[in-house]
């Protein structure tokens, strides 16, 4: 019982701590560790993760609303085209045999922890604001498309995806495109759980609560470090944890 309970906070911890300080879902840490130390079903794995994203994507999110570090308006419009397009990317996927990418969010985690390191995320955000409302939403629209048709249909991934294209593509500063991020991962995580636990029935107890509590704890202090940190600073440990993470995963993942 002692051992399960440290698999629960370590890994609900190490997702946390991702989740606060780069918006990495918590899936990406919890269910492989769930599955290969524990012998949990996969979908209820899935189902525990997704339960404890949806708090502590909550409270980053409003750690970084309260610090002005989120775009919600722009947010909102992603997360609506997001939605939507999961469905569709999970429905075409049904068709194709062996199409999903279960290692995909692993090496995005480990690429972009890597690329913060090397080529830190320096931009003040000036771009993005100086653009047109009509262009925003647009491009806000396009994204969310590209992004949930591509975590629908390999099943993995939104919160780098996430990242990425708005560090990468639409010039957020990093912790605006952390904020918009967690944001959009709140409501994403609440139906993605909910669906798994009306089909796949109650999980276990134990492990739902003690993960949600210790991702909870791990997203709202790295979060909180986030906001406080120079962009040099959050760069480079977000750089280092992401890093350590993606390794951490990739060995649980295609070695033990």
């Amino acid at each position: 019982m002692l051992a399960k309970i440290i698999v629960y906070i370590i890994s609900g911890l190490g997702a946390g701590i991702g989740t606060g300080l780069a918006g990495l879902s918590a899936a990406a840490i919890i269910s492989p560790m769930l599955i290969t130390f524990l012998g949990f079903d996969a979908y209820e794995a899935v189902g525990i993760a997704l339960a404890s994203d949806v708090l502590a994507s909550g409270v980053s999110a409003y750690t970084y609303g309260k610090n002005k570090h989120l775009d919600i308006k722009n947010g909102l419009v992603m997360l609506f085209s997001v939605l939507i397009f999961t469905l569709v990317g999970s429905r075409i996927a049904s068709y194709v045999p062996n199409s999903t990418m279960g290692g995909f969010s692993v090496f995005m985690t480990t690429f972009l922890g890597i690329r913060f390191i090397f080529k830190p995320v320096m931009q003040t955000g000036q771009a993005q604001a100086d653009k047109s409302r009509q262009r925003k939403i647009a491009e806000s629209i396009l994204c969310g498309i590209l992004i949930g048709f591509i975590c629908g249909f390999i099943g993995a991934g939104g919160g780098m995806m996430l990242l990425f294209v708005l560090t990468g593509v639409l010039g957020y500063e990093l912790k605006m495109a952390v904020g918009t991020s967690v944001f959009i991962m709140t409501f994403t995580a609440l139906t993605g759980a909910l669906s798994h636990f009306a089909i796949g029935g109650k999980p276990d107890f134990l492990a739902l609560i003690v993960c949600i509590l210790a991702t909870l704890i791990g997203a709202r202090g790295s979060a909180l470090f986030a906001n406080s940190a120079t962009p040099k600073m959050q760069n480079r440990v977000t750089g280092i944890v992401l890093t350590v993470l993606g390794i951490a995963m990739i060995l649980v993942k295609f070695v033990f």
